[in-house]
């Protein structure tokens, strides 16, 4: 048999999910001297000296060795830091980690249920959430083989009412997994604890509250992964504590919930670097905490000056805006942008086309979008001769 005659068939040894899988798309990560990057929120800050010590110090013959597979002392200085036991915690390589290992325990395999099948039992292959929010969650619910169910937002991107997601018959109080993003992306919006907890206390199945952006936001949820057996809360060191190098996210919950994850656990999953990293930054807060507010000024400075040039700001808590921009189409303007060397992000997905998310940057850095989108304008209004 020849080679090309193998390659022809390697195709049918991939599952048919996967064939047919449209898979997340990251942000761009382009290799551009001098661009000002404001596509992937990431912290424009960097971490603490003393976390960029710590890295340095470890890099050493501890290399060739296994790091803590538990991450028990994270685990130990999270516990501390949040008021619960380390059996409350995992830690992953990255928060997205965790998610996918989340689908995998408590969500059965089976999108293409009959109608003969009780409801209860379709739960149970259900990943719901609601839309727009993180383009993960769908892929993370196909390739498991799994249903999804996408209740869009209201206009604003607000949550729906206990009424409304009663009476509109989308939203499903026995699906077996619900992810609420909070506060949303890409929107920003904020949610209210109060709110949370009340779509939480209804729910049958298990409830991700991911909070990859609350050091931005003016509440957080996490009382309710303590209170509620059926809750877990999702953090992050990447966005707000400038390590998404390392890849290090956490899980707080219930030990039921939190033990069923660890079976799944991949040995060693989170590198020694990112834990020692992880674990020097618990040790600066302060140095962070900083860096939260400089960012949430830059952020409300931004949302003034672009509304002052006629784009549609809607409010955010988190360390980005959504906007929708005047004069040309939101793809035109991402183009315009990247010819001034500035890299926004575009999302061409329905109810999200006609806007830009902007990572919230230096204050340098928002000056100089404000700056180009100015320029933008100003040229928009003169069209060229024929």
């Amino acid at each position: 048999m020849s080679f090309r005659r193998q390659s022809r068939n390697a195709q049918q040894l991939i599952r048919a999910i996967i064939q047919r899988l449209h898979p997340y798309v990251p942000g761009e990560q382009p290799g551009i001297r001098g661009l000002i990057k404001l596509n992937t929120n990431e912290n424009p800050y960097p971490p603490s000296p003393k976390v960029l010590a710590a890295i340095k110090k470890s890099a050493d013959a501890r290399l060739r060795l296994y790091p803590n597979p538990t991450a028990e002392p994270l685990r130990n200085k999270l516990a501390k830091l949040h008021g619960c036991k380390p059996d409350n915690i995992i830690v992953g390589n990255g928060s997205d980690e965790l998610l996918a290992m989340a689908v995998r325990a408590f969500v059965e395999p089976g999108p293409a249920v009959r109608s003969s099948i009780a409801k209860w039992s379709r739960a149970k292959s259900l990943v719901q959430f609601f839309h727009p929010s993180y383009s993960l969650y769908p892929v993370l619910a196909s390739i498991h083989g799994a249903r999804a169910n996408a209740v869009p937002l209201n206009k604003g991107f607000s949550l729906p009412a206990m009424k409304e997601l009663k009476h509109g018959k989308e939203w499903d109080f026995s699906a077996a997994l619900s992810f609420i993003t909070t506060p949303n992306a890409p929107s920003g919006h904020g949610y209210s604890t109060a709110s949370l907890k009340e779509i939480c206390a209804a729910q049958r199945g298990v409830v991700i509250l991911d909070e990859a952006y609350v050091n931005f936001a003016k509440e957080n949820a996490l009382s309710l992964a303590l209170e509620c057996p059926h809750v877990l809360v999702a953090r992050t060191f990447s966005k707000a504590y400038s390590l998404c190098f390392q890849r290090v996210g956490y899980f707080v919950g219930s030990r039921e919930l939190i033990a069923a994850l660890d079976k799944l656990r991949d040995s060693y999953n989170v590198n020694g670097l990112g834990q020692i990293a992880a674990l020097a930054t618990l040790d600066d807060l302060p140095y962070y905490r900083a860096n939260f507010q400089k960012i949430i000024a830059t952020r409300d400075k931004l949302s003034y000056a672009l509304g002052a040039l006629g784009f549609k700001v809607f409010p955010s808590q988190t360390n980005f805006i959504l906007v929708g921009p005047p004069q040309f189409p939101a793809h035109e303007w991402q183009e315009k942008l990247r010819e001034q060397k500035i890299l926004v992000r575009w999302f061409d997905a329905p109810g999200l086309r006609e806007f830009l998310r902007i990572t919230i940057g230096t204050s340098e850095e928002a000056a100089a979008l404000v700056k180009a989108a100015k320029r933008i304008l100003c040229e928009g209004s003169f069209p060229p001769l024929p």
